[in-house]
């Protein structure tokens, strides 16, 4: 019997068919990408929605443990140095030491679970707890200022409350954003949590921003930024927590001692090149002191311009009307002066000037290390003076004095959120000064310093008639 070679190309075909149905195909396995960035808001938001549903049925140990993976994996001294030169680089603000500085304390010194507490009140008609609670999804909108270090203090303060967050972070901290809500997934999936706690868009935009505050699954909003971005959450009709702008002025009275008011001043006011809202703004002295404060501020790495022609000439470089120019926020005192043809004197840290009192360096909120002094007759008038030079804010305001009845006067006059006394203006947000850090200061809202406890809502749970016993 002859076989054609067509009939075995037939019947291998049929073999090869037979063996491929009664074998499964193997499967290409496909990892499952959860960094926390999608392409579009409303996906974010879903998926920050069923974590937070998710979240609910997990214990406070949980939320402990993934706080803990947050604090680590934001300090890791490789991730500390990436997250501080890759802003300076991407947003052109501030300096590297300090931003390291500023994203160790956002990690270390945000409060956690401990900051939940429950309150009870016992009495012939019962126990009454009042608990907190999260509000579920958090839509928080994040500044070029200080970009991951407002990813790194809300997400820890936010995840203890037992929230999941959306974060709209500023277009020109996009890449540095990103890079962090992916290295936070990370350490939260390594953790155990629910995928999506975190999350952010892969274009940050005003147009997503707007439609993160409209969408319904959000429950609270968070803005840290200018006026205009606080105003717009406050009109949402959502909770609404605004961190807005400042210009606090710092008053140097002749009881103060002057070398170190000198040195508190110029550390502060160069803290991060003055991108914080909290730094010295504006100095009203003493005109009796005025000049030995001077004196030692230069000691402390201040370089003074003392003619007018020069200090107009650096008010038209980084002003633009009455507004600062976004090229020269932020940046280093010796580029600014290099701008005007100065070359700094090694070890230049801020730029000072007598002013009048009306000059725009001390009526607007430059963010640069420049420093405008005012004198006073008194430090009645200098009280004066510094309420008037920080518009209402309600932010922050400084003074070095020895004497309780100038520092009492002024906390009461100013009525700010932080009022530093006898020191830098960073030891109001727990950087050399008691207290826990954050880098959302609520003034506008009334929220002040917030913390883990200011994304819960307040619940009151009652037993009629029973388990008081005493």
């Amino acid at each position: 019997m002859t076989i054609s070679a067509e009939l075995i190309t037939q019947v291998v075909r049929e073999v090869v068919r037979e063996v491929a149905s009664a074998t499964p195909a193997l499967a290409t396995p496909v990892k499952e990408v959860c960094d926390g960035v999608f392409p579009d808001m409303n996906s974010a938001i879903e998926a920050a929605d069923q974590a937070a549903r998710e979240y609910l049925g997990h214990s406070m140990k949980d939320r402990a443990k993934y706080v803990a993976a947050i604090r680590e994996a934001a300090t890791r001294q490789e991730n500390l140095e990436y997250m501080a030169k890759a802003a300076v680089e991407e947003t052109g603000m501030g300096n590297v030491p300090d931003k390291i500085a500023k994203n160790r304390f956002a990690a270390l010194l945000t409060p956690g679970t401990e900051d939940i507490v429950t309150e009870a009140l016992s009495g012939d008609d019962g126990l009454t707890t009042i608990e907190t609670s999260p509000f579920g999804v958090i839509g928080a909108i994040t500044p070029t200022t200080n970009p991951s270090e407002t990813i790194i203090n809300n997400s820890i303060g936010m995840l203890a409350a037992g929230n999941a967050v959306v974060f709209s972070p500023h277009p020109r901290a996009k890449q540095l954003s990103l890079w962090l809500v992916r290295e936070l997934n990370a350490a939260l999936a390594a953790a155990g949590a629910p995928k999506n706690l975190i999350v952010t868009v892969s274009e940050p935009s005003e147009e997503n921003t707007k439609a993160m505050m409209e969408h319904k699954l959000i429950r609270m909003l968070v803005a840290t930024g200018g006026p205009g971005i606080v105003r717009a959450v406050m009109s949402t009709g959502k909770k609404a927590i605004g961190a807005g702008a400042g210009n606090p002025p710092v008053v140097v009275d002749q009881t103060a001692d002057l070398k170190k008011a000198a040195k508190c001043i110029v550390d502060g006011a160069t803290f991060d090149n003055n991108l914080p809202c909290t730094a010295e703004k504006e100095v009203i002295a003493v005109g009796s002191i005025a000049d030995l404060l001077r004196f030692h501020m230069i000691k402390e790495g201040a370089y003074e311009l003392r003619e007018r022609a020069l200090i107009d000439k650096l008010q038209a470089l980084v002003m633009d009307g009455k507004r600062p120019k976004t090229e020269w926020i932020g940046k280093d005192a010796s580029v600014i002066l290099a701008g005007l043809g100065i070359e700094a004197p090694a070890g230049t840290r801020l730029i000072i000037m007598e002013t009048e009192f009306e000059h725009l360096f001390v009526q607007s909120e430059l963010m640069m290390p420049i420093l405008p002094i005012v004198r006073a007759k008194d430090v009645n008038e200098a009280i004066d003076l510094a309420y008037q030079a920080e518009h209402g804010f309600r932010h922050t305001a400084i003074i070095h004095s020895l004497d309780v009845n100038a520092l009492t006067r002024m906390g009461r006059k100013m009525q700010t959120t932080i009022f530093v006394k006898n020191g830098p203006s960073y030891a109001g947000i727990g950087i050399g000064g008691e207290g826990y850090i954050t880098f959302t200061i609520a003034g506008p809202t009334g929220e002040g310093l917030t913390s883990a406890r200011s994304f819960c809502r307040r619940r009151r749970c009652v037993l009629a008639g029973g388990l008081n016993v005493r």
